[in-house]
């Protein structure tokens, strides 16, 4: 049965990240015989995961049948944090929301009950989704912080006592969780299914409170040694003597968060600046406030544009490094901040232009995420759908079956 279960679980992983697949497909991608697939697919029809979608395009004989995925074969509970506020939502097999997205403010910082709240809004999502538990799969999550994600722990926040977040989460939901960094997450959805898919190197910069960093290296997500990979916004390139959140000074972060455009904005006005931001702002609350701050952008108010402007002209001066370091072929903006749109480009191309050598810089394009605010909502998904057949391999190492017949 273990066996029997990891090659389902492998075939649905490879029909959620490719799409529709021939059999031939199939096969080529779980590296087994074409019997043995379609073993595998007639077991996935009688589950009700996955169905006939017509023929392939005819290359001389006869068409083979193309399968794919039923929406509603499977569930999953993807999660998406950053230091103050939490989105929730159980997504299907095609990375759409079933349920609306909750969102709550949950301050992670010195939040010794941060955990349990979590967990009680998680199972919240799962009841008011009316979906039967057995068809969700896991859940997946990213969150900020120094995340161990081979041993769920993150030593930034989130601390369960005596267990792993995972180990906690898995025992309060029934359910299996996984978590990562949440600019790792953001990058691994834009590699399978954003900006930087089919891409082999690429970075994809995370905009939001700090700034994050996610790496795609020869086509696999790079997390370090540890995987601490991505610490962006920890980068001291500024002489300004502004403390920074990890305790230094100078880093990018200190310059080009989100937070600081927002103070930066409440600045400006106290000094006289011209925006049709109003004297409500800033409201105190950071969502309100950057919510207000693009929407002023998508107006084309001038203050407010020429303020993110020099915000992305720092964050291109920080890329241009990595560019001298990696040689990417694609640099992808993401994250929250990505809601205002393509103002980011211009300003973050004009940096590189600046700081970079033609040459090294020839090749590389700069994009803007398709994704957007979503991207580490669907990261959370493509999290889960990569360790369930990692869990099977443990499985198989553990439990000695007899393998199908070929």
């Amino acid at each position: 049965m273990v066996n029997k279960n990891y090659y389902k679980t492998l075939a649905l992983r490879e029909f959620y990240f490719s799409g529709k697949l021939s059999s031939t497909d199939l096969s080529e991608r779980m590296g087994k015989s074409i019997p043995h697939v379609m073993k595998v697919i007639d077991d996935l029809i009688i589950d009700g995961s996955i169905a006939e979608s017509g023929y392939a395009p005819s290359s001389g004989g006869r068409r083979p049948v193309i399968y794919a995925l039923r929406p509603d074969a499977i569930y999953i509970l993807s999660v998406s944090m950053d230091q103050m506020f939490t989105r929730i939502t159980l997504m299907d097999i095609e990375n759409k929301a079933v349920t609306p997205v909750k969102e709550f403010e949950l301050p992670l910082n010195n939040n010794p009950d941060a955990i349990v709240r979590l967990a009680e809004k998680m199972s919240e999502v799962i009841r008011e989704s009316g979906v039967d538990k057995k068809k969700i799969v896991g859940a997946g999550i990213g969150m900020p912080g120094f995340v161990d994600f081979k041993n769920g722990i993150n030593y930034s926040f989130l601390h369960a006592g005596n267990k792993t977040v995972t180990e906690y989460l898995t025992d309060e939901l029934g359910l299996p969780v996984y978590i990562d960094n949440d600019s790792s997450l953001i990058a691994l959805a834009e590699f399978h299914f954003g900006a930087a898919r089919q891409k082999k190197n690429a970075v994809v910069v995370n905009i939001g409170w700090g700034i994050g960093l996610g790496m795609i290296l020869n086509g696999e997500l790079f997390r370090g040694h540890d995987g601490f990979a991505g610490e962006f916004s920890h980068i001291p390139i500024f002489d300004n003597n502004k403390l920074c959140s990890c305790g230094k000074s100078g880093c990018l972060e200190t310059e080009a968060s989100l937070l600081v455009v927002i103070e930066k904005a409440a600045q400006g006005l106290k000094s006289g600046g011209l925006s049709a931001l109003g004297a409500k702002f800033p409201s105190g609350h950071p969502e309100t406030d950057w919510e207000a701050i693009v929407r002023a952008i998508h107006k084309g108010d001038r203050y407010v544009i020429e303020l993110v402007s020099h915000t992305g002209y720092d964050i291109g001066k920080a890329v241009a490094i990595l560019i001298h370091l990696m040689n990417p072929e694609c640099v992808v903006l993401s994250g929250r901040g990505t809601l205002a749109g393509k103002v980011w480009q211009a300003p973050v191309q004009q940096a590189l232009n600046e700081h970079t050598i033609p040459r090294l810089a020839a090749n590389t394009t700069l994009a803007i995420s398709t994704l957007g605010y979503h991207a580490e909502l669907i990261g959370a998904v493509a999290l889960v759908m990569e360790n369930k057949v990692k869990e099977y391999k443990v499985n198989r190492k553990k439990i000695k079956v007899k393998e199908f017949s070929e």
